[in-house]
């Protein structure tokens, strides 16, 4: 247990390390804090975000060689589960959003009701939701849970990968006074997707849907202007995390189920 949990915490350091460090020059460029054109900065902010994927890939090498590099990509192609499991991972977090938004529209708000990206936007989506749930929900998740349980662990990893996002935050200037909102966001956001993990066995295929669900509705897209959507899409996630991770995960079980 003790040696999961020091892999556990190199894992954190590492890809803060990685991100941060890669990033945070980019935000201090933009605030006229270093020189140079803010392009200049861009080709690493992008590398940044590969910090949980390539944390991941380097300590699962350490511990077990390519093996263990195989065996932490293995569940990308467990796709053999249950229709329901796709459902909730893509639609389930939007429709409810959508759902709320559109009573607070009749209750007298004014504002839009979905996020829906570009193709542009998807493809951008796909690409962090695999690079980042290599790490979060593939390497981390299991270890924590290991040593911590589900509920806990499923926290725990919520918290991190909200602050993990702070120079993401900045430079996109995504006030910091939304932080509370932001990790009630991202922890609620972590219980639903580990119970999807858990519940399909393990699923990292799945875990990586259910990320891009998110961005295929994107509250943070009314930022910094409209905060409703942001709070609604917390409460959501938050209030699914909580009773499927709590009271429902032994109640719904579709792992056993295949295509």
């Amino acid at each position: 247990m003790r040696g999961s949990g020091n892999r556990t915490t190199s894992f954190f350091v590492l890809a803060f390390a990685i991100t941060w460090g890669l990033q945070l020059p980019g935000v201090l460029a933009q605030r006229g804090f270093l020189g140079g054109p803010l392009e200049a900065y861009l080709p690493f902010v992008a590398l940044g975000a590969l910090g949980p994927l390539l944390s991941a890939t380097v300590l699962s090498f350490r511990e077990g060689g390519k093996p263990a590099v195989k065996r932490l990509y293995a569940p990308l192609l467990a796709w053999r589960v249950h229709l329901g499991w796709y459902a909730a991972a893509l639609v389930v977090p939007s429709a409810l959003l959508t759902c709320v938004l559109a009573l607070l529209n009749l209750a007298g708000r004014h504002g839009a009701i979905t996020f829906v990206p570009a193709a542009s936007g998807v493809l951008f989506g796909l690409g962090m939701s695999l690079v980042e749930e290599v790490g979060w929900r593939g390497y981390a998740l299991p270890r924590l849970q290991a040593r911590w349980g589900r509920f806990a662990a499923g926290a725990v990893v919520g918290v991190l990968w909200c602050l993990w996002h702070i120079p993401m935050f900045l430079g996109l200037g995504v006030p910091l006074n939304l932080m509370l909102v932001m990790l009630l966001y991202f922890t609620g956001a972590s219980l639903y997707l580990s119970w999807i993990y858990n519940g399909t066995n393990g699923s990292l295929l799945l875990a990586v849907l259910a990320h891009l669900g998110a961005h295929l509705d994107n509250s943070h897209r009314a930022l910094p202007g409209d905060v409703v959507p942001l709070l609604a899409h917390a409460i959501v996630y938050s209030a699914l995390g909580l009773l499927l991770m709590r009271r429902f995960s032994r109640a719904i079980d579709w792992k056993g189920s295949q295509l």
